[in-house]
C-alpha cells in the first residue's frame, strides 16, 4: 500500500494519527448503532459520518498551505456540502447529491487544478530538464517580480540555483523563505533547505543549527530527523546522529534508499563508539535494504542529480561495500 505510506509521509504523523482514530471511533460508534433499531440511531449515524467529514477536512487543511487550502476548499466544500445535506437532512435523495457532489469536484479540479503549476514554472521545468539553468532561474525571476511575497516561488528558484552550483544565491532564496513563510510546514522546509545548501558546501556547523530549527518545526517528519542525523555523522556526534536517525525510522521512511542510509550511518556512529554488536546489527538491517541500493544507482548517474551526488555518493559506495562485504564493521569508523 505505497499510497497509504506516502500519505501517510506527506501528513505527518500527529495528523495521520489523528485522523485514523477519528475513523476508528466514528466506525465503532456507527456499528454499535447498527443494532438500536431506532430513528435516533439512524439520526446519529449520519451525525458522525458528517463528523467526520468535518475532521477530515480539518486535519488534512491543516498540513496545506494558504494556496492550497484555497484551492481545495472551492473544490470539496461544495462536494463535502452536497453529500453532508444527503446524509443529514435529505437521505432519500442522497446518490442524487453524491452524484452532482462528484460532478462538482470534476468541474472544480478542471477549473482550479492547474493553478498549482504556473506557467513559470512549467517553463522552469522544461529548461532545467534540457540542462539550461540559466534560462529556468530567470523564468522563476520574472514569477517573483511579479509574485514577490510567495514564498514558495524562493524555494523553487534556490533548488534550480543548486542544481547550477550557485549556492551563495541559493541560500540567499531559502533565507528569503524563512522571512515569508506564514506557517510551520513552510518554515521548516525553508530551514530544511538552508541545512542542505550548507551541508552540500561543507559548512557542517551551519548546517546543524538550521537542521535543529527545522526538526523543532516538523519533529513529526521523517526528512528533518533524517538531514538533523545526516550532519551529525558528518560532524562525528554520535549521540545526535543515533537519536535523530531513530526518530528518522520511527516517522516511517518511505523509501528504501533512505532507510538503507540511515542503517550506514547508525553503523557508522556505533563504530566509532566501539559498540561493534549494535554495528553490526545496523550493518545486517542496511543487507535488508539492497533495494535501496539499486534506486541509488539508477539516480545517481542522472544529470539533475549532481547535488546527491556531492552529498552522498560516497555513502552509497561504502553502502555497496558493506553489502557485498567488502568492508565490516571494524573499518567503519575510518571510513
Amino acid at each position: 500500500m505505497n499510497w497509504i505510506r506516502n500519505f501517510r509521509a506527506w501528513l505527518g504523523e500527529t495528523r495521520f494519527w489523528m485522523l485514523t482514530g477519528m475513523l476508528l471511533v466514528t466506525g465503532a460508534a456507527s456499528f454499535v448503532l447498527q443494532f438500536i433499531g431506532s430513528e435516533n440511531a439512524v439520526i446519529s449515524q449520519n451525525a458522525l459520518v458528517a463528523a467526520f467529514l468535518v475532521g477530515t477536512i480539518f486535519i488534512v487543511g491543516s498540513r496545506m498551505d494558504v494556496e492550497q487550502r484555497g484551492r481545495w476548499s472551492a473544490i470539496l466544500i461544495p462536494s463535502f456540502g452536497l453529500v453532508f445535506l444527503g446524509v443529514v437532512f435529505l437521505p432519500d435523495y442522497l446518490l442524487l447529491l453524491m452524484g452532482a457532489a462528484f460532478g462538482w469536484a470534476v468541474v472544480g479540479l478542471m477549473l482550479f487544478g492547474n493553478q498549482r503549476t504556473p506557467m513559470q514554472y512549467r517553463e522552469a521545468i522544461k529548461a532545467m530538464r534540457d540542462n539550461d539553468y540559466k534560462k529556468a532561474v530567470e523564468t522563476m525571476d520574472s514569477l517573483i517580480k511579479e509574485e514577490a511575497d510567495d514564498a514558495n516561488h524562493y524555494r523553487f528558484r534556490a533548488e534550480l540555483l543548486r542544481l547550477w552550483g550557485k549556492l551563495g544565491r541559493a541560500r540567499r532564496d531559502y533565507q528569503t523563505m524563512v522571512e515569508k513563510s506564514d506557517n510551520d510546514a513552510d518554515l521548516a522546509v525553508a530551514y530544511n533547505g538552508l541545512a542542505e545548501v550548507d551541508l552540500q558546501a561543507g559548512k557542517y556547523q551551519e548546517a546543524l543549527e538550521s537542521a535543529n530549527k527545522a526538526y523543532e518545526l516538523a519533529p513529526d517528519e521523517w526528512v528533518a530527523a533524517y538531514n538533523l542525523g545526516m550532519i551529525a555523522d558528518r560532524l562525528a556526534d554520535n549521540d545526535l546522529a543515533l537519536d535523530s536517525l531513530q526518530k528518522a525510522l520511527d516517522a516511517k521512511m518511505p523509501d528504501s534508499r533512505h532507510r538503507m542510509l540511515v542503517y550506514l550511518w547508525q553503523a557508522r556512529a556505533y563504530a566509532r563508539q566501539n559498540d561493534n554488536d549494535a554495528a553490526e546489527a545496523a550493518i545486517e538491517n542496511l543487507k535488508s535494504e539492497k533495494k535501496g541500493l539499486q534506486e541509488w544507482q539508477k539516480i545517481l548517474p542522472d544529470e539533475q542529480a549532481k547535488v546527491l551526488r556531492e552529498v552522498l555518493e560516497a555513502d552509497v559506495n561504502l553502502a555497496e561495500k558493506l553489502i557485498n562485504g567488502d568492508v565490516d564493521s571494524s573499518q567503519l569508523a575510518t571510513q
